[in-house]
């Protein structure tokens, strides 16, 4: 499905400009400097800026030695690059645990955007309660930057506790998270009924059924937009599609240079995105995505001819 956006839509979202609908002008700096300057976007109900490309971490639940050296790696890296956000969860195992020791070992968590996850499931509340403190103490961290509520388990029992921990100023920020196109309404009505900081969803140029109810709500609301799966995910990698295939000439025109690049920027100028966090363990593939995170970024003409590139293949 292909969606027009009006400049009205794009300066609600406080993002329009002449170099494309989701950035100010001057913010971008040379792919070729030494140190390129990630972009970023506000998040609507602060006005803080955010790096527009951050890292999932649903592999990052490990114990191998070489495999925690590589994630240590990254999160090194990343805040390099000009990136914060790190996204987990309890559910992906160790990964709270990780991300708090090497976090701690770098000593760049004022660098970093923390977000994590939990989940009501059969209306447990005191279960929650017990799950939060079990994040701060594996995250090592006093004060967590994100606390979404997991594929929407217990929004309407969570959502007082969440702004009571906010208002102790032990959360920045709350929000809810989904990955299935069948949540998405469940998401919207959400975002109208409690006062949500930020939405997680999948979305990517082959998965755009959150421009029918997620994205516009997530507008509508002042609500900030976190990226999941935006190379595919379950629905199946992006990748495989263009396996062999050149980037058309024309993805010059932004800045693009590999295929993550082109999923990534996709996705990133819509309007309504704040950030996209594609899973990462790999230093070559943090380098990649974070240059999606940087330059110019398509317009709506610009998006719609990728939309039409995609359709072709």
């Amino acid at each position: 499905m292909t969606h027009v956006y009006s400049r009205r839509d794009a300066l609600k979202a406080g993002m329009v400009t002449g170099a494309g609908l989701a950035f100010g002008a001057g913010v971008g700096t040379a792919l070729g400097a030494p140190n390129p300057r990630m972009l970023t976007k506000p998040i609507p109900s602060t006005g803080e800026q955010l790096p527009i490309v951050g890292l999932g971490t649903n592999q990052y639940g490990v114990e191998a030695p070489e495999e925690i050296a590589a994630r240590r790696s990254v999160l090194a890296k990343l805040p390099e690059l000009g990136g914060a956000v790190v996204d987990t969860a309890p559910a992906y195992g160790l990964s709270e645990a990780v991300i708090g020791s090497l976090v701690g070992e770098l000593r760049n968590r004022g660098r970093l955007f923390l977000a994590t996850k939990l989940t009501a499931t059969g209306g447990d509340l005191e279960g929650s309660k017990a799950s939060i403190e079990r994040s701060f103490e594996r995250l090592r961290t006093e004060v967590i930057d994100l606390m979404q509520v997991h594929n929407l388990a217990g929004t309407d029992i969570l959502a007082p506790l969440l702004q009571e921990q906010k208002r102790a100023k032990r959360l920045r920020y709350i929000g809810i998270t989904t990955s299935r196109d069948e949540q998405h309404a469940e998401a919207a009505a959400s975002l109208g009924k409690h006062a949500w900081d930020f939405v997680q969803v999948n979305y990517s140029i082959d998965d755009r059924e959150a421009e029918r109810d997620v994205l516009p709500a997530a507008l509508d609301r002042g609500a900030a937009v976190l990226v999941n799966v935006p190379f595919g995910g379950r629905r199946g990698s992006l990748f495989a599609r263009v396996a062999g295939r050149p980037l058309p000439p024309w993805a010059a025109e932004i800045d693009v240079a590999s295929w993550a690049q082109f999923f990534l920027k996709y996705s990133l100028s819509h309007p309504a995105v704040t950030c996209a966090i594609p899973g990462m363990t790999k230093l070559a593939h943090l380098d990649d995505n974070a240059a999606g995170g940087v330059g110019r970024m398509p317009d709506a003409a610009m998006r719609r001819r990728m939309e039409q590139f995609w359709g072709s293949l």
